[in-house]
């Protein structure tokens, strides 16, 4: 070869061995820092001090951070939460979503319940979500609010949703017979590779349909999901608690923090803190 053209071809090989490595490296960092952005999104969400000093309290116990981050949640989400309750994640949630995704809180309609089918208590419970969301429309300007009929469950569109999450509701569903219909109602809802991400008391085994504790077994609730037609994806637990011994005179309620017991037993059941959770994520195929 020509040493005049040796010389000439040497540093542009140079050049192209040392960009290709270049270019991959940052197709390689891309994504971590676009996830290590919207993880810092969340976590100043978390510390937002619009959140009650009593839910931020129980983040100890509930670690929303790992928790969300387990379900894959993004900003820019369709995100139904079901039966929201107080509003303990919708305080996240809502602000987390605002600008570039949509929450919606789906909740019962209390007029398609019976009087004294728990009417009252599911009215209470929208009343404080609707006073919560209007109090802090800075956070929940852009919130949504679904009402469902527990009898024929539908929470959205068919197919409109990224992800549906549900924090401990499924031994209420289980005790009603509404179970089997809540989970169809929400692969109906998420979109083909949506996430359904489920937190629930867990049971050492099975319970029945008529168990008054609040736990339920964790193979149940996959059952219940499967048959649904949903894919257990992975289980999580970031929401364990090997301190419960399950067998509590009043189920979960006895710890914190409904704390029914005697106060004499308050050390105790302080020292247990909160119930055991399983923590599972499905996918919609």
């Amino acid at each position: 070869m020509n040493s005049l053209f040796s010389a000439r071809l040497l540093p542009a090989c140079l050049l192209l061995a040392l960009a290709a490595p270049l270019t991959a490296g940052a197709e390689q960092t891309a994504a971590p820092i676009q996830q290590a952005s919207e993880d810092a999104a969340l976590a100043a969400v978390i510390k937002g001090d619009w959140r009650s000093a009593d839910n931020v309290a129980r983040d100890s116990y509930r670690h929303p951070a790992q928790t969300l981050a387990f379900f894959g949640l993004k900003p820019d989400q369709t995100v139904v939460e079901i039966t929201p309750g107080g509003g303990w994640y919708a305080e996240i949630l809502a602000p987390y979503l605002r600008d570039s995704g949509q929450y919606v809180a789906a909740v019962v309609d209390p007029t398609t319940l019976p009087a004294g089918g728990g009417r009252d208590y599911q009215q209470r419970s929208r009343d404080k979500l609707d006073a919560m969301f209007a109090a802090g429309a800075a956070q929940y300007d852009k919130a949504r609010v679904v009402a469902y009929d527990p009898a024929k469950p539908v929470f959205g569109a068919p197919d409109s949703a990224d992800l549906v999450l549900t924090f401990r509701n499924v031994h209420n569903w289980m005790g009603a017979g509404q179970a089997e219909d809540m989970f169809k109602g929400f692969f109906e809802v998420l979109k083909s590779g949506g996430t359904l991400g489920v937190v629930e008391h867990r049971a050492n085994a099975a319970v029945g349909k008529d168990d008054k504790s609040g736990y339920v077994g964790q193979d149940q609730v996959i059952a219940m999901a499967t048959a649904a037609g949903f894919k257990l994806q992975e289980s999580s637990e970031i929401n364990a608690n090997p301190r419960d011994s399950k067998d509590h005179p009043n189920g979960v309620w006895t710890l914190p923090p409904s704390n029914r017991h005697d106060e004499a037993d308050n050390a105790k059941y302080q020292t247990i803190g909160e119930s055991d959770r399983m923590t599972l994520r499905f996918v919609k195929p």
